[in-house]
């Protein structure tokens, strides 16, 4: 039986750190994106009473009404495949993009960030598992992309984020996420990642995040642990 959504971030946040310190890590790199697609306002006020300051959306209309009622006090992350066209108004609400994928989005991104004078964190999505049906640059490509998105200046890519083909066993997830750590480690070696902070490795979602902290996660992305079911 869930409990409130108040326990429930309590019993996540704990087994984050039981996590974190299991691998030698420090608890505090980890954290934690509350996904709060499709839940109510009265939800969300119940996680950010409870302390939670960090929201994932997925879907631009949503994410803009709910900026709207709640107001600025939090962040909230894009980590829902974004178009292009769509880029504009995600620079203005977003404090970071987790799914870039390709240039034009990035293009798109940049110069809107351009007009509103401000630079914007960002993540590169990487299809890790190789699904069709999921966006994200193939891993052999991350490097490319990376170097491509140099050129833009209100751009800073921070990191990383994956979601792993889904599976019962959280352990499965273990080798797709150990593939992003290293990815990620690479590409930071050649000066791609991290220029404004630590790398950030976004990936583990409610069934496997515990797994993916063992292997490097900094943002772990929980909505059903933490809301319960839609």
């Amino acid at each position: 039986m869930m409990g409130t959504v108040a326990e429930n971030i309590d019993n996540i946040r704990a087994r984050m750190i039981v996590a974190a310190q299991r691998v030698g890590r420090d608890p505090r790199s980890v954290r934690l994106v509350a996904v709060s697609k499709r839940q109510s306002l009265e939800a969300i006020r119940e996680a950010m009473e409870a302390g939670q300051l960090l929201f994932g959306e997925n879907y631009l209309q949503e994410a803009q009404d709910k900026i709207a009622a709640l107001g600025q006090g939090v962040a909230w992350h894009c980590i829902g495949h974004l178009q292009s066209n769509k880029a504009r108004i995600a620079a203005e609400i977003f404090g970071c993009i987790e799914t870039i994928d390709r240039i034009k989005l990035a293009r798109a991104l940049d110069a809107r960030l351009a007009e509103l004078g401000k630079t914007m964190p960002v993540l590169v999505q990487v299809n890790v598992g190789g699904e069709a049906q999921k966006a994200g640059v193939a891993p052999h490509q991350a490097a490319q992309l990376c170097r491509d998105l140099q050129q833009f200046p209100h751009l800073v890519v921070q990191g990383l984020m994956t979601m792993p083909p889904f599976v019962d066993d959280p352990e499965e997830s273990r080798g797709c996420f150990r593939q992003l750590r290293l990815l990620g480690e690479e590409l930071a070696a050649q000066g791609l990642l991290g220029k404004q902070g630590p790398v950030e490795l976004s990936m583990g979602m409610s069934g496997d995040f515990e797994v993916a902290i063992e292997e490097g996660a900094t943002l772990v992305r929980v909505g059903t642990a933490l809301f319960g079911e839609r």
